[in-house]
């Protein structure tokens, strides 16, 4: 190896269009907190070390600071080396780029953290590349990606007519969608994260919806649909000024009838378990009513489904109708009896969605 490379420091976006990992290199908790989608982490310290640098940093200065971190680092040097061979190794293999990849790598500001890993993988010739003012530089660029004008179309319909099946439909179709409760692993109501992973926290789920927006931006599209939601999904919130956007957009309404409404909502929950049903029923108690809880209540614990259905979808419609009608422009269109595909094809076929399908939009929530 002869560690004679020049570690590459790159603008934000020139490091997203750079082929290889991407390598978080900040601390468990740093991560889990928000970062580039697709990113991997491969911590200097542990949340605990880093805490102690800082620390060190703030009372002692930062020579004390930076023989704590080599104290920390000495012992893993080994360890990073053969991650950092095996991370690009395996990047070339799946994308069959080899010799032609970049190690892509960032901490918090672009600093020390980056710049000590850089260093290591260019002694071992794996062409890093560190992006300038790190995760950072990244928070500026997701936060400007919702300033933009973006052409939205909003799909709405009240709870159980099958809006994201819908839109997932739309998305097969090559139409730009995206899935605003697949990306948070919450459908939106007191019940939304049953059988679901655990939720992104904002931060990063505002990172999802920049990527997303942007992988639509590639296609020019007329049209990016989502659905038509409240601002807060989980404790996922979608950002001010995204939403503002989306309280303005055109909305298609769909219908379908209340025996297919049930059903879909018995197929979706039905299957979550009557403790986890219940819990997320007395979550609304005080806005169902004491007649309707205890209908609820009572119904899941027989295993009735459709009667625990109908005694909250009362409520579930109320509550849609009243956010709907602040909707400008609105459509309506009956979908009942039509599977998700077909119910897409009708919608082509009105000329409410434009019959100019682009590439696929497809970002995982990691």
């Amino acid at each position: 190896m002869s560690g004679m490379g020049i570690t590459s420091n790159s603008t934000i976006e020139n490091f997203r269009n750079v082929n290889g990992p991407l390598l978080d290199i900040r601390s468990p908790k740093e991560f889990n907190q928000g970062h580039l989608p697709g990113a991997i982490n491969l911590p200097l310290f542990s949340n605990e070390e880093r805490a102690a640098v800082g620390t060190t940093y703030k009372k002692q200065g930062r020579n004390k600071a930076i023989l704590l971190g080599l104290k920390f680092t000495g012992p893993k040097l080994l360890s990073l080396k053969k991650s950092l061979e095996n991370h690009k190794v395996n990047y070339e293999i799946n994308t069959k780029l080899t010799n032609e990849s970049s190690l892509r790598l960032y901490c918090w500001r672009g600093g020390m953290r980056s710049a000590s890993i850089a260093w290591l993988a260019d002694l071992l010739d794996l062409k890093p590349v560190v992006l300038k003012g790190g995760y950072k530089a990244y928070r500026q660029w997701v936060l400007k990606q919702f300033e933009k004008e973006w052409p939205l179309k909003l799909v709405a319909g009240r709870t159980g007519t099958g809006k994201t099946d819908l839109l997932l439909s739309l998305v097969k179709k090559g139409f730009s969608v995206i899935d605003l409760e697949g990306l948070a692993n919450h459908r939106g109501s007191s019940f939304g994260a049953l059988g679901l992973p655990t939720q992104p926290s904002t931060e990063h789920y505002e990172n999802l919806l920049a990527e997303a927006l942007e992988m639509c931006s590639a296609n020019e599209p007329s049209g990016i649909w989502l659905e038509a939601e409240s601002s807060n999904l989980g404790r996922c919130r979608i950002p001010q000024s995204l939403f503002s956007q989306m309280k303005k957009a055109p909305v298609v309404e769909i219908s379908r009838s209340l025996n297919e409404r049930v059903q879909q909502l018995v197929d979706v929950y039905g299957h979550q378990g009557k403790e986890a049903l219940q819990e997320a029923t007395l979550r609304i108690s005080r806005r169902l009513g004491p007649q309707r809880t205890n209908q609820a209540i009572s119904a899941i614990s027989k295993g009735q489904w459709n009667l625990a259905c109908m005694a909250m979808l009362d409520y579930y419609d109320r509550c849609y109708d009243y956010e709907l009608e602040r909707s400008p422009k609105r459509q309506t269109v009956d979908i009942s009896g039509l599977s998700p595909d077909l119910a897409a094809e009708k919608l082509i076929a009105l000329g409410l969605v434009e019959n100019q399908p682009f590439t696929t939009v497809d970002i995982s929530n990691s």
